[in-house]
């Protein structure tokens, strides 16, 4: 079934989506024009896919405007509240392990919980606050920060701020930032990779602004092929959900929800795949965590990044 806009679904991965929102969607109603959980499906997926018109996608399938949107919004909800069941940062030791691992994995970095970043989704100019969403590159924006893991999964989003908003600004005052603050016990916890944009901290290592010596441009090389499996989940969010690259002509709230409805869809796909890590027969097991030496000293960003830099990249 081609969605057009970068979904082909297969009729087994239509009806896992159905399955999950079928309490949610389903009317209790004789009315012969009620629609169906897998019509009400099919119309959010055909939006998110193609970022159409609501009265392009209306005419193309057969329905009201009014009913898309309605439609549209219902079945965001419904993605909305089965967020936390498929976009959850990993608290135990397993979830923990396994991602250290991948990641470790792949580029060689140790003890790396996810990768940071926002993204900027364009809108139409909203009627309140006009001038906040105008982002540095002169359009209407949202700013979303989201952390993925090594094979491009979600962990985490925050999508709440206006397009002008620095990307650290939002990072201080997200829920993953105080929880970090306040959990985080030094690098046997892992770390978040971020780039210059954010503040360097114990929990969130970004790159070095002039790396003089050897093992600081080796921590910046492995930083950045690390850090851009995030860039890469965008752009894969990006084309598989078409809407989310186009602008969005409706209000800031409701587009904040949309991009987290799509990552919830875009989860669920990996979950359903379990795609495969690269392996050229380097690193570690994945059930094999790697073990990051202890430091004493002034347990800030800076002198985290230099202990890691120094143990792991002088060679």
């Amino acid at each position: 079934m081609n969605l057009e806009g970068g979904i082909d679904l297969a009729r087994t991965q239509l009806h896992t989506f159905c399955n999950l929102l079928q309490d949610r969607l389903s009317r209790h109603t004789n009315k012969a024009t009620a629609l169906t959980v897998e019509q009400q499906v099919c119309i959010a997926l055909r939006f998110y896919a193609s970022g159409s018109f609501l009265q392009v996608i209306g005419d193309t399938l057969g329905y009201d405007k009014g009913t898309v949107s309605r439609v549209v919004s219902d079945v965001t909800d419904a993605l909305i509240d089965i967020k936390d069941d498929f976009v959850s940062w990993p608290t135990d030791v397993d979830s923990i392990n396994r991602i250290n691992c991948g990641f470790y994995r792949q580029c060689n970095f140790p003890n790396v919980l996810g990768c940071i970043d926002c993204t900027h989704v364009r809108i139409q100019a909203p009627s309140d606050d006009e001038p906040s969403y105008v982002n540095r590159k002169g359009y209407h924006s949202i700013n979303v920060q989201a952390v993925c893991d090594f094979e491009g999964r979600f962990t985490n989003i925050f999508a709440n701020w206006p397009g002008s908003t620095h990307d650290s600004h939002i990072f201080n005052t997200s829920t993953l930032s105080n929880y970090l603050q306040t959990n985080h016990r030094g690098l046997i916890d892992g770390v978040i990779l971020g780039d210059s944009g954010y503040a360097c901290r114990p929990f969130l290592l970004t790159p070095y602004a002039n790396p003089t010596e050897r093992h600081q441009q080796r921590f910046n090389g492995c930083h950045a092929s690390t850090r851009s499996v995030i860039e890469r989940t965008f752009g894969i969010l990006k084309r598989r959900f078409h809407v989310l690259h186009s602008e969005v002509r409706m209000k800031p709230e409701k587009v904040c929800r949309i991009f987290c409805a799509c990552a919830v869809l875009h989860n669920i796909a990996l979950s359903r795949n379990e795609p495969l890590v690269n392996d050229d027969g380097a690193g570690v097991r994945l059930d094999q965590p790697v073990q990051v030496p202890a430091f004493v000293g002034v347990q800030d960003g800076r002198n985290t990044r230099e202990h890691v830099a120094r143990v792991f990249f002088s060679k």
